[in-house]
């Protein structure tokens, strides 16, 4: 039954729940801890009050894609101290500093100028400690997409662990759309194998990849973090005219 705010509580109930296990069931079918594991609820287009419910459900960690959105909601939220955003789309440069103090992880680091932009926000933002980062890799070579070459992985990886206010956390990917979550398979491989290439567990330990079609995949190949929406909050409301 949907609530004064709009919110259906007894059916996100449902669907967090059925998601989470989903994740450990995927978890302990690879061999892996379900603890290692852990859900981003991607609030693209939700109202606050959509995730304030979600919140009340114990979910900590949003996935947010615009910034200016990001924000808003963050003002919205502010009575809810633990609550941590985590940027997930494309950062531009000229928005860095307006996340630097705001965020608790970026997932969408895909160039040194990008990096040493936020590091530089990041270092006069007051953060009690660095921020946290991830590299994103275009593993697909998608034109359209975000994210650094492979090949352009090491210099990259560098440059973040050279700068004193990021800290560098792991690597992220959106693979290519397929139609079977199999498809995705590849992609992931290839993520977790840059991984191997750049350092191991100890220098990257965290893989941001995965979403409703292709968690259980995701999980398979390693992920950490899986960014999961539509199944938790159903069908993105419609754009306003």
């Amino acid at each position: 039954m949907t609530d004064p705010t709009g919110v259906d509580r007894e059916q996100m109930a449902r669907r967090f729940a059925e998601q989470r296990a989903r994740l450990e069931r995927a978890a302990r079918d690879a061999g892996r801890d379900p603890a290692s594991v852990r859900l981003l609820a991607v609030s693209k287009t939700q109202p606050p009050e959509a995730l304030r419910a979600a919140y009340e459900l114990g979910q900590r960690d949003f996935g947010e894609n615009y910034v200016q959105e990001l924000l808003a909601k963050a003002e919205a939220l502010a009575d809810l101290p633990d609550l941590r955003f985590h940027l997930i789309g494309h950062l531009q440069r000229n928005k860095a500093r307006l996340v630097a103090g705001r965020v608790h992880m970026v997932h969408t680091i895909d160039s040194v100028r990008l990096a040493q932009e936020l590091g530089k926000r990041a270092a006069g933002a007051g953060r009690a400690g660095r921020l946290p980062v991830l590299v994103e890799v275009n593993v697909g070579g998608e034109p359209e997409k975000s994210g650094c070459a492979p090949d352009e992985l090491g210099p990259l990886l560098d440059a973040v662990e050279k700068d004193p206010a990021l800290h560098l956390r792991g690597l992220m990917t959106v693979p290519p759309a397929t139609e079977e979550a199999e498809g995705a398979r590849p992609f992931f491989d290839a993520l977790r194998g840059l991984r191997d290439r750049h350092g191991g567990v100890e220098r990257l330990p965290e893989l941001s990849m995965g979403m409703s079609h292709d968690a259980d995949v995701a999980v398979a190949a390693g992920a950490t973090w899986v960014r999961i929406g539509t199944a938790l909050f159903g069908p993105r409301p419609p754009k306003e005219p």
